[in-house]
């Protein structure tokens, strides 16, 4: 019997440290835990928002880095087309002073040719007429009188 009523005393005893450690327990519910649950909660949503906006911002950042290439691609092709029709442009500017300098040095070579005709036509009659001027004062030299006295005294 003497141990139930130290029993009873202790149960007595301590029921206002049960009742204490019961308040303690809610106070710490209502004034830690539940305000730190939340916070923690807040904190997991804002970091997984914060993560699939930087998923978004990646994926944002991968689609213009590939717009910005197509367009640096598209631009290079650009740039080969007009050098390629640039150089296309220059062969036939090319051709095209090639035949006017062939032409002029055909005409040229024509109009030398024709002088040189010309001038050979030129020497030719004058040659001619040296001939004929020659020969009559040759045959005037040789018909005159006095040149056959001369050959005649020698």
């Amino acid at each position: 019997m003497e141990i139930l009523q130290q029993i009873g005393q202790l149960v007595l005893g301590s029921v206002p440290t049960m009742l204490l450690f019961l308040f303690l327990v809610l106070a710490y519910r209502l004034l830690v835990h539940a305000p730190l649950t939340r916070t923690l909660a807040q904190r997991r949503e804002q970091t997984e928002g914060a993560m699939e906006k930087a998923k978004e911002a990646i994926a944002a950042a991968e689609a213009k880095t590939h717009d910005y290439e197509e367009r640096l691609r598209a631009a290079r092709r650009s740039l080969q087309a007009a050098r390629e029709q640039q150089l296309l442009h220059w062969s036939v500017e090319r051709e095209e002073a090639l035949k006017v300098a062939r032409e002029i040095a055909h005409h040229r070579a024509h109009e030398a040719l024709a002088e040189v005709q010309a001038s050979a036509e030129a020497s030719q009659k004058l040659i001619e007429g040296s001939s004929q001027q020659l020969a009559a004062l040759i045959v005037a030299h040789l018909l005159s009188p006095a040149a056959t006295q001369a050959e005649r005294a020698h």
